[in-house]
């Protein structure tokens, strides 16, 4: 078998940051993956699985329901290696024309407070397994990386041109 394309992406020199996975096309409609890497693969502890569904939950719910591009979200959902979340949206997408919508994603989970939407048996599958406090912390993290993002963190390594 072919190796997939997001397994040919150099992990040893991935930094956390923001960068288009992949572009397809079906039918006429094109459809960019982006890839939010929050902590370096390899190098950095991954992040557990309840401050993950917490990021999901909140994530979902604020992209979902964002005025400029809630119509363009097909997906945001974490990454198997637990590094990282990846966000499908409809459109065809650079990383530096949805940095300011990434960036308004995650001030909204590290400032909030509250009950955490869809945290309710009758809503999710697993509801008890949430971190509010770690998801909070780990979207400052990012943050300070998105807020600061250079090339570096919008290109893939070995793709920066």
């Amino acid at each position: 078998m072919e190796k997939i394309a997001s397994f040919t992406i150099d992990h040893l020199r991935l930094l956390p940051g923001l960068y288009v996975s992949r572009l397809d096309k079906y039918e006429s409609v094109s459809v960019t993956t982006f890839d939010l890497r929050m902590t370096r693969p390899n190098k950095e502890p991954v992040m557990n699985t309840a401050e993950i569904h917490t990021i999901e939950h909140l994530g979902a719910t604020y992209l979902r329901n964002d005025p400029e591009y809630k119509d363009a979200i097909i997906y945001f959902g974490p990454m198997g290696c637990r590094t990282g979340f990846y966000l499908v949206m409809a459109g065809k997408y650079e990383s530096a024309d949805i940095l300011s919508l990434v960036i308004r994603t995650f001030r909204f989970i590290r400032e909030f407070e509250g009950e955490i939407p869809g945290a309710a048996a009758k809503d999710c599958g697993n509801y008890l397994d949430q971190n509010l406090a770690m998801a909070k912390y780990l979207a400052g993290k990012y943050l300070v990386v998105l807020e600061n993002a250079t090339n570096e963190n919008l290109k893939y390594p070995g793709i920066l041109a």
